[in-house]
């Protein structure tokens, strides 16, 4: 059921206004997505390059994979923030958008991607220090094809 990922493949920039919070302070920034089918369309391979002010900022590296339910997924995300996953972060697709939930001794952080049609899409971060019962803003970007 790969198929709900592949309005994620292209090359993408994106506009994004980041919230101030307990890892760093907010503001605006732009970022470039390159996102790939791979292992025979196994997998959607992202790789996420945000800037802040002229300078680099944050660098991501993700891999989605079917779940072993129908809309299901599976996602496992690595930053140079220095997060590596002890598990998959599990996600769903609801018709509308891909949710993905990911939890660490750092808290739980939800990505909510929303297709905008065959050429863009917005990004919702969310992050919760209480088990899910508050989230607060992390980051909300909206992305345009560029291929």
């Amino acid at each position: 059921m790969l198929s709900a990922l592949q309005f994620l493949v292209g090359r993408w920039q994106g506009e994004e206004q980041i919230a101030s919070t307990r890892w760093g302070q907010g503001g605006p920034a732009v970022s470039s997505v390159v996102a790939r089918m791979e292992l025979g369309g196994k997998a959607l391979v992202l790789d996420y390059d945000e800037q802040r002010d002229g300078q680099p900022a944050l660098k991501a590296h993700a891999v989605f994979v079917a779940g072993t339910e129908h809309d299901q997924f599976d996602m496992y995300w690595f930053d140079s923030y220095g997060f590596v996953p002890a598990a998959a972060a599990p996600g769903h697709w609801d018709g509308l958008r891909l949710v993905f939930l990911r939890s660490s001794p750092r808290g739980q952080t939800r990505h909510i991607y929303q297709p905008r049609g065959y050429d863009a899409y917005k990004l919702t971060l969310e992050s919760s220090f209480d088990g899910g019962i508050h989230w607060e803003p992390v980051l909300t970007g909206r992305y345009r094809r560029q291929d």
